[in-house]
């Protein structure tokens, strides 16, 4: 190997520069990690290798599988689609809770089992019929480049591009970034500072100015997930405060998803949420005035539902990922209640997909 010659899956990065006393700031992410030759970021993919930050998990993968697209969870994005799902390794936050770390935490880069190239992705998210892929498992931002040029390989073959991620980024990288995303769910951890550099070891800031670049300045289709655990986000006055704050900066429709928390990682201590507190939490920002919100990881067929927000008509119902009800028409391209013609919020198409429950693991080799 030449010098200037990179290794297999490492590759050139943009977004960084020199610091006079030898060192090279990464500028991907609000960290601005600062590092020496050899050393890797916080996010442990991306490194400073000939002074210059280059990522090292181009075209590596810890797996591939289809999923249903109400899985990441997006339930105005094609409904009943599958998506051909992947991530790599590392993040660049340190969430106490995270409940992907095998993946999100990995150092070992045996994880990284399956190497794909982006026009191999697309090929196969083709070849298998999805409708989109995702970028999933660990936070996308990460793996920018590699993101990046599997959206545009996706593309070329009529495919749409999700990414599933915390939003943690910086301004510049993240104008390239969601300029390739058809769809993106963000995981907002919580509506507090303190929380952000407690459990998550980051910033919330950066993260409500990544959600209304996402709604105010792309034409992503976007939904917020919020994981609530019991006695650090779950109280109602946060809810009300987060709720506040969506209305005013993405509006009505952009759906809210509150999940539940089961123990994991570093916090094992944690009870699980109880439903009453999902429940609880979807009621207010119900009345609060957004028009859709959902429970996730618990059994409740009302929270899974979709309701036409002017008319309360069941539209979709859903069993976990199956959708077992449709009343949606479609007119002129556009989704509208069945029974009062309301316009409904969403990448909708005149007919639903039937993947169903589904998981399929699936095999790919650049």
């Amino acid at each position: 190997m030449t010098a200037n010659q990179l290794p297999k899956g490492w590759v050139n990065t943009q977004y960084w520069h020199p610091l006079e006393d030898g060192r090279v700031q990464c500028d991907l992410c609000p960290r601005h990690c600062q590092l020496r030759e050899g050393k890797r970021g916080a996010c442990f993919v991306r490194a400073n290798h000939n002074n210059q930050i280059v990522l090292t998990s181009y075209g590596r993968s810890s797996g591939f599988c289809i999923d249903p697209i109400e899985k990441k969870p997006l339930n105005h994005f094609l409904p009943g689609t599958p998506v051909l799902s992947f991530g790599t390794a590392g993040c660049n936050l340190s969430c106490e809770f995270c409940q992907n770390w095998s993946i999100s935490k990995s150092r070992q880069w045996d994880s990284l089992s399956q190497h794909a190239l982006p026009e191999t992705i697309a090929h196969a998210a083709k070849t298998h019929q999805c409708r989109s892929v995702a970028f999933t498992y660990n936070d996308p931002v990460i793996f920018l480049e590699y993101a990046v040029d599997t959206a545009q390989a996706c593309r070329q073959q009529g495919i749409k591009s999700v990414a599933v991620t915390a939003g943690y980024i910086d301004a510049k990288p993240r104008e390239q970034f969601f300029a390739h995303m058809d769809a993106v769910n963000v995981d907002l951890k919580a509506f507090t500072e303190p929380f952000y550099r407690k459990i998550c070891h980051g910033q919330l800031a950066p993260v409500l100015e990544t959600l209304a670049y996402i709604k105010q300045e792309t034409s992503a289709w976007l939904e917020i997930t919020n994981l609530m655990i019991p006695d650090e986000n779950d109280s109602l006055k946060d809810v009300e405060a987060m709720c506040r704050w969506l209305l005013d900066n993405v509006g009505t429709d952009t759906p809210l998803h509150f999940s539940a928390f089961h123990p994991d990682f570093h916090m094992m201590d944690k009870p699980k949420t109880p439903k009453s507190t999902l429940v609880s939490a979807r009621n207010l920002a119900k009345e609060m005035g957004l028009n859709y919100v959902y429970t996730g990881n618990v059994v409740d067929p009302n929270g899974d539902a979709t309701h036409c927000p002017n008319c309360d008509t069941l539209l979709i119902q859903r069993d976990w990922y199956q959708l077992t009800q449709w009343n949606l028409s479609s007119h002129q391209g556009q989704a509208r209640c069945s029974n009062c013609h309301a316009s409904i919020a969403g990448v909708f198409e005149p007919n639903p997909g039937g993947f169903g429950r589904k998981r399929i693991p699936v095999k790919l080799f650049s």
